[in-house]
C-alpha cells in the first residue's frame, strides 16, 4: 500500500504563486510515476504534471506548462509543484497520485492523496 499526502494548499491572489508538496510513504519504488491532478467544481479531473522517481524526465500539461513546473526530491520521498502567475481559473482541488506502472499521467493512477485546496482571488 502506498500513503500520499499533500501540503500546500490555500488562497492567493492572481498573479501569486504557490508550491504544493506531496509525501509518498509505504510500498514505493523508483518505477512509480509521480502526478498532479486538479479537479475544479463542475469540470472533469485533468492532468497537470508528471514525473519519475526514476530519470529527470517531466511532463506538464500545455494549458499550465509556462507557469507550472513539477520536481522531486527522492531522499523525502517528495513531489513538489511549483505554481507561478496564478489565474483564477487555476483554482481547484489538487490531487497527488502514484501509478507503479510507471506511466505518468495515466487516467486511472491506483493511489491518491485527499488533495489540497488552492484557491485563487481576482
Amino acid at each position: 500500500q502506498v500513503q500520499l499526502v499533500e501540503s500546500g494548499g490555500g488562497l492567493v491572489q492572481a498573479g501569486g504563486s504557490l508550491r504544493l508538496s506531496c509525501t509518498a510513504s509505504g510500498r514505493t519504488s523508483s518505477r512509480f510515476a509521480m502526478d498532479w491532478f486538479r479537479q475544479a467544481p463542475g469540470k472533469e479531473r485533468e492532468f497537470v504534471a508528471g514525473i519519475r522517481w526514476s530519470g529527470t524526465a517531466s511532463y506538464v500539461a500545455n494549458s499550465v506548462k509556462d507557469r507550472f513546473t513539477i520536481s522531486k526530491d527522492n531522499a523525502k520521498n517528495t513531489v513538489y509543484l511549483q505554481m507561478n502567475s496564478l489565474k483564477p481559473e487555476d483554482t481547484a482541488i489538487y490531487y497527488c497520485a502514484a501509478d507503479p506502472s510507471g506511466v505518468v499521467g495515466a487516467i486511472t493512477p491506483p493511489y491518491w492523496g485527499p488533495g489540497t485546496q488552492v484557491t485563487v482571488s481576482s
